[in-house]
């Protein structure tokens, strides 16, 4: 049945200025969507005000009991009613709104959750005395005298109470909860040397410490690390390779975790612009690109990374919830984190992560039975290599005098191998897992997986220094796009040339494809051109031709490498170990999954149940 448009009526419309309240509870839409939004809001203003030490209490996930207290300078009693007045701020003078250094700028975070809230403001400034400001529903009361020996205390009591309708869009108290310790989390790392704690009061008294950690000490790098074990876990900490590079005024700070230390979803990526956390689709994709030849489609890595640079370099001034950013040069930007993290990858030589080692030992740890059994202290080294020889094959006639043991010459050497990182391979275990005795422990190197790992490096390097060979195709292939596909094709033509890939105008809005990347053989190109296309709307940047390339490279490696179930000699094991150790990324397979296990002996002796 026909229906008129209930926007459209006979009379003509009539423009209105709508009331200071109105305009509030609008704009709280689009700065306070959840509690975890007013905790973000009213923390960054607590360091933006230069505390140190920063206490967030909430009740019911946020609901009912928001509260921010800090030490930082705190607000004149004067200024208070203008802190509550939409666009009134401290941040900035607005003459330059691209040189902004601090979280907020907009002043519109107080009015707005005054407009959906009851909002309490207790402060005091140096030289001032405390003092307090209420706004109920956008109706502000008097100033009034109030204790406190410095700093600020901002309560916000029932959220969205003037606006019923978005408590219906909220989630369970545990699911808001889980948000604000979230942003908490996000905010303590941006800044390590500012004390958080986070706690719940649900149900009145003293309430629960939900997370709390201490300013660190230190330089940069070494407050950072110890704020990201605090946060993150001692796991990623021990796991997580340190990032420090600088191109063009942008400098790439932060810790990568090994791609053995992945993870299956991107949870566990914290990224951050000028110690601002933020959500920006431009730097995921960089993160992904610099670890897409380690890790599998359905693994994720971890990162804690910072970009510092001139304000004057991102416009932060996108979105009202300031999680978006927009650089003056993107290209710059994700270059500049792909770069650094494929080289502190290649540095990390044959590291595997912790955690491979303790999957190992979890899964073999037998279930305890009955207490522990002592047993005597490991003898020395002396003592084991007399008891060694004791048991070895004709030791009565070769022993000579009571305690005098000579040690072969073959064995001398053995012992000196183990100081190599991955030590001596001792023996071959199901035709694919070589045992290595290290200098304080062992080795299980899975054969296949390491010498794919070694056979693809060593396609990767002949690719990069021979480039990539194309077939011409005999008539160009022409590809049919819209003018804006055709320039942003035309725009990365430089870099799909390096991988085999010729393409160029046509006329009009239409491509010719005239070369193809000849290891790939017969290619479908519209399909490729439209999948490349796809991943630049996405990532802004595309590594879809590369991808299809080094998987083909990959597959080579595969059958080119040492297969299981073929026994190998002393030597050959040897040789790999070594091969290992001077390849970067031998850590790991292709596919992201560990090419060697390693076992402490003190591990080992626990698996025993010694002491």
């Amino acid at each position: 049945m026909y229906q008129t448009n209930p926007n459209i009526s006979d009379t003509q419309p009539v423009i209105r200025q709508l009331d200071d309240s109105a305009i509030n509870r609008i704009a709280a839409g689009e700065v306070v969507e959840r509690p975890a939004s007013a905790v973000k809001e009213l923390v960054e203003n607590a360091v933006d005000a230069g505390a140190k030490r920063i206490t967030v209490e909430y009740a019911d996930g946020g609901k009912t009991l928001i509260r921010v207290t800090d030490d930082g300078c705190g607000i004149a009693p004067d200024d208070l009613p203008l802190a509550l007045s939409r666009h009134a701020t401290s941040k900035i003078d607005g003459s330059d709104l691209l040189n902004i250094h601090t979280f907020g700028f907009r002043g519109e975070a107080l009015p707005s959750l005054g407009a959906v809230g009851r909002l309490t403001i207790t402060s005091r400034a140096a030289g001032h005395e405390g003092a307090e400001i209420t706004v109920n529903g956008g109706q502000t009361g008097a100033v009034k005298p109030a204790a406190l020996n410095g700093g600020t205390v901002v309560s916000l009591r029932d959220l969205f109470y003037a606006t019923p309708a978005r408590l219906k869009f909220l989630r369970t108290d545990r699911a808001e909860a889980q948000a604000i310790g979230d942003v908490i989390k996000r905010l303590a790392m941006a800044d390590p040397f500012v004390s958080f704690t986070l706690r719940d009061v649900s149900g009145g008294g003293e309430g629960r410490n939900v997370f709390r950690v201490g300013a660190e000490q230190g330089d940069l790098f070494d407050a950072l690390h110890g704020r990201l074990a605090q946060v993150l876990g001692r796991e990623f900490a021990e796991n997580a390779l340190p990032i420090d590079a600088e191109r063009e005024g942008l400098h790439l700070t932060g810790f990568a975790a090994l791609p053995t230390y992945s993870r299956g979803s991107a949870v566990a990526q914290y990224l951050f612009v000028n110690g601002r956390p933020v959500r920006d689709k431009l730097l995921v994709g960089a993160l992904r690109g610099a670890y897409f030849d380690f890790l599998s489609r359905d693994r994720h890595p971890a990162a804690a990374l910072f970009i510092d640079c001139d304000p004057t370099l991102v416009d932060v001034n996108v979105h009202p919830a300031k999680s978006e950013v927009r650089f003056r040069d993107p290209g710059l930007a994700r270059g500049l984190i792909v770069s650094a993290l494929r080289h502190a990858l290649a540095n990390a030589g044959h590291r595997a992560s912790t955690t491979v080692a303790g999957a190992t030992l979890g899964a073999m740890t037998p279930e305890p039975t009955q207490a522990r059994v002592y047993q005597m202290d490991r003898p020395s080294p002396g003592a084991r290599t007399a008891a060694y020889a004791a048991q070895a094959p004709g030791f009565a006639e070769t022993a000579g005098v009571w305690g005098r043991v000579e040690t072969p010459a073959e064995e001398v050497v053995q012992t000196a191998d183990e100081d190599f990182p991955l030590g001596t391979a001792r023996g071959q275990v199901h035709e694919n897992y070589i045992i290595a005795q290290t200098a304080n422990g062992m080795v299980i190197v899975d054969q296949h997986a390491a010498h794919e790992r070694l056979v693809y490096e060593k396609l990767k390097r002949q690719m990069a220094e021979n480039g990539v060979a194309a077939q011409a195709l005999l008539i160009p292939e022409i590809v049919e796009l819209s003018a804006g596909d055709c320039e942003r094709l035309l725009d990365m033509s430089v870099e799909m040339y390096r991988f085999g890939l010729g393409i160029e105008a046509f006329g009009g809005s239409a491509i010719a494809v005239r070369e193809t990347p000849a290891i790939l053989g017969e290619v479908n190109a519209r399909a490729l051109l439209l999948d490349i296309l796809d991943e630049l709307a996405d990532q802004n940047d595309s590594n879809l031709l590369q991808a299809k390339i080094e998987a083909i490279l990959s597959r080579i490696a595969c059958h080119g490498s040492i297969r299981s179930g073929r026994r190998m000699r002393g030597e050959e094991m040897n040789a790999l170990l070594r091969e290992m150790e001077a390849t970067p990324h031998s850590g790991q397979c292709n596919h992201g999954r560990p090419t060697y296990v390693e076992l402490k002996l003190a591990d080992i002796e626990r698996l025993f149940g010694r002491t």
